[in-house]
């Protein structure tokens, strides 16, 4: 499939830049990147928009997570295994895709999101807490191994939210700031981008031009996200939560009842 036209290939780039920045403060960039590629590609099957979104994200997302790894202390333990288990359950994840209605998906995912929102506007001292350094005891590691295996599987079926709700979870799983579970999440997020995308490959859902000029601008925003939420602390990363829940929220029901 050839590349489009200048000025669309321009909108996309800048489509690209800011789903960077949005994933490397919270996460959420598909929901600007995957809509502006169904527009562009309006005769090619969703998947095509899906597989060349993972292509773009994988390295803004890893770009993320080394910069964040640079200045942020995580569990080691996590990183070498619960990243790997991750990846594999979205390599599953896709794989089943075909076989899960995103219409049955969605109802449950706005509810949860709905509830997360709630949840982070009634504790607002929650993920503000200094960062961690107890290690995290055999229970909560495996149960966080477990954590990282279902969102891992739901970013192959389905997907939005995934780094949004990582972030949640290994929060009040580890008892650790957000800074800390951002940290984390965009090393997972890598892996689970990176299992999608070796499915969606294989069944000729990429287009690898395209997606590697879009993860260029991708890199870009990546950057400069990274270095807002390294520079402003757990606060930033406490408004863009909420600000992405709303929108997720309205966006998902949008899709579902429109």
């Amino acid at each position: 499939m050839d590349l489009p036209d200048l000025p669309l290939l321009t909108l996309l780039a800048g489509g690209a830049l800011v789903a960077g920045w949005i994933d490397a403060v919270v996460g959420g960039g598909g929901l600007v990147l995957i809509p502006l590629l169904l527009i562009a590609f309006p005769q090619a099957a969703p998947a095509v928009a899906l597989g060349t979104n993972k292509l773009t994200a994988v390295w803004g997302t890893a770009t993320a997570a080394v910069l964040y790894l640079r200045r942020v202390r995580v569990d080691r333990r996590l990183l070498a295994i619960g990243v790997p288990i991750a990846g594999v359950a979205a390599v599953g994840g896709a794989l089943a895709a075909s076989a899960v209605s995103s219409d049955v998906m969605r109802p449950f995912v706005i509810v949860v999101m709905v509830c997360v929102g709630v949840f982070v506007t009634l504790r607002p001292q929650f993920g503000a807490t200094q960062e961690s350094t107890t290690p995290v005891s055999r229970p909560r590691f495996v149960v966080a191994l477990c954590v990282l295996a279902v969102i891992g599987f739901y970013d192959g079926v389905f997907g939005p939210g995934t780094g949004m709700f990582l972030i949640i979870t290994l929060t009040a799983l580890l008892h650790q700031s957000y800074l800390q579970s951002s940290a984390m999440a965009k090393v997972a997020n890598s892996a689970t981008n990176l299992g999608a995308l070796a499915v969606f490959a294989t069944q000729g859902h990429v287009l690898w031009l395209l997606g590697v000029i879009l993860a260029v601008a991708n890199v870009v925003g990546s950057v400069l996200g990274s270095r807002l939420v390294l520079g402003r602390g757990t606060a930033i990363v406490r408004y863009a939560l909420l600000v992405v829940v709303v929108v997720m929220a309205v966006k998902l029901s949008y899709d579902q009842f429109s």
